[in-house]
Order: structure tokens, then C-alpha cells, then sequence
């Protein structure tokens, strides 16, 4: 990275930037390939980082794949499901009767909107699916939404969306965070993937790791190797949770040549 700062990033492509030099009347190009990290070893080591969520494309280029997944400390929030509703999901208490407040956790994480699948980790899920439906970008539809009003943790509010159409993926990823834990400044970041390669995706979550109170998550969504298979992804990723917080799990393997998909739910509390 030294060197590159030297020299000077000419264009980023994918999964790795090129840089390029000048030397009198030499050109000298070299490239610096992006190290995937493994999701399930990401997990493993992070006992609480909250909710998440995965977009990428499959590894034979085939699919547009997506995750989200929720955890919980509190009895509140570990008393919830994922139910199918329409085209996506939404959360739902497992026992209504032990339900207290279902303000920041009873929301539609999951809505379709044409070729277009929203993915967040709150009821901003609607604010986008509405900015859209009214010819908004996907930045400007969150320009209305900041992070959650549950200090001191002030989560972020993670976002994506996955566009297939005509045999083409793109996506992107949002993240909306306090300033460093202070309330009056909202720090607003998107990131845009316009040429996914095969076996390559992001991910993105809500805090850096358990805490009191909880620090939100920093840098860019991190590069991460996708597979093939859904089932077997699906449960890498759920058996990768840590067993006590973890709750929630969704997954979705998008078909880009045809727009169809397959889905896969799994619940703590059965």
C-alpha cells in the first residue's frame, strides 16, 4: 500500500487496483490482488457483531448471493424469528407475550422491488423500497434516515441492495454511524460494486465486536470468498454464529440469467 500511495491508484477493478507509474517514456503497470477472507473464521473469532449482512456472487458467476443475519444479548431481542412475507422476510416475535418494546427489532429485513433486493437491518427497509419506488437512487432514498436512536450504542443502520437484470449483477452497501459515538453527526457511507467476479462479496455488520458500550462497525465492508452451494453456505454461516446471541439467519441465492431464486431461513427458536 506504500508504494501504491507513492505511485498513485490509476483505477480500481473489482477485486484488485492497478497501479500505474511513469518513468520518462516507460509505463509500468502492476497489480495488487485483494485477499478474500474466510466468513466462517470472521465469525468464529467475533462473539457479537450484532446483525450482518453478505451480497456477492457465487463462485461459478452464476448466482447473486445474499445473507443477513441477527443476534441478540437481551431476552427482547433473542425472542424473534424470520417469516417469509411476499418476495422477502420480516421478523416477528416468537412468543408475543414476551415481547416488550418492537420499536428497533420487529421490522421487513428483506423486500424485492422489481429486479432490485433490499437488504437492511431495520424498517429503513421500507424507507428505500418507497425512495426507489418513487425514481430515487438507493443513496438518496437513506438521506432521510440516520442511525438508531438507542444510545450510547447508536447502532448503524446497514443497508444493501442486489440489482440482476438482463444477466447483469451489481450492488451496494450502505452503512449510517454515529460520529465515533456522538449523536450529532451521522456519518453517512456508500459503497458501489458494479462488476462482482465470481466467489467474491462483501461483507458488513453492526459492531466491531461485543462491548459495553458496543463500538460500531469501522472501515469498508470486508472482502469475502462465496460459494457454490446454498445449503452449504447457509450453514457455515449459522453454525459459524456464536450459540448463545445468534437468532436469525437468511439466505438467498438469486439465479442472474433468470431473476429466480431460492431462499433459505433458519431459526433458533423453532
Amino acid at each position: 500500500m506504500e508504494e501504491a500511495d507513492r505511485l498513485g491508484i490509476s483505477a480500481w477493478k473489482g477485486p484488485f487496483f492497478a497501479v500505474k507509474a511513469q518513468t520518462g517514456s516507460i509505463h509500468k503497470k502492476r497489480s495488487v490482488f485483494m485477499e478474500l477472507l474466510s466468513l466462517e473464521k470472521e465469525l468464529k473469532e467475533n462473539a457479537y457483531p450484532g446483525r450482518g449482512i453478505v451480497i456477492g456472487r457465487s463462485a461459478d458467476g452464476t448466482k447473486a448471493v445474499t445473507a443477513y443475519f441477527i443476534m441478540g444479548r437481551s431476552e427482547n431481542s433473542r425472542n424473534r424469528i424470520f417469516a417469509e412475507e411476499g418476495q422477502g422476510i420480516r421478523t416477528e416475535a416468537f412468543d408475543p407475550s414476551k415481547l416488550v418494546d418492537p420499536s428497533l427489532i420487529i421490522y421487513a429485513p428483506v423486500r424485492v422491488l422489481g429486479n432490485k433486493t433490499i437488504v437492511t437491518n431495520g424498517d429503513q427497509t421500507d424507507t428505500i423500497y418507497e425512495g426507489m419506488e418513487k425514481g430515487l437512487t438507493f443513496e438518496q432514498s437513506l438521506r432521510s434516515r440516520e442511525f438508531e436512536p438507542d444510545g450510547p450504542a447508536y447502532t448503524p443502520r446497514i443497508s444493501g441492495v442486489l440489482n440482476v437484470e438482463n444477466g447483469h449483477f451489481d450492488y451496494a452497501l450502505s452503512i449510517l454511524k454515529s460520529d465515533n459515538g456522538n449523536p450529532d453527526n451521522c456519518l453517512r457511507y456508500t459503497f458501489c460494486y458494479e462488476n462482482c467476479l465470481p466467489g467474491q462479496g462483501r461483507f458488513i455488520h453492526t459492531y466491531k465486536h461485543d462491548g459495553n458500550p458496543l463500538p460500531s462497525f469501522e472501515g469498508e465492508p470486508k472482502p469475502v470468498a462465496i460459494p457454490d452451494d446454498m445449503e452449504s453456505f447457509a450453514q457455515m454461516l449459522w453454525n459459524s454464529l456464536n450459540e448463545d446471541n445468534k437468532v436469525s439467519l437468511f439466505v438467498r441465492f438469486i439465479d442472474i440469467a433468470s431473476g429466480t431464486w431460492e431462499t433459505k431461513i433458519i431459526n433458533k427458536n423453532q
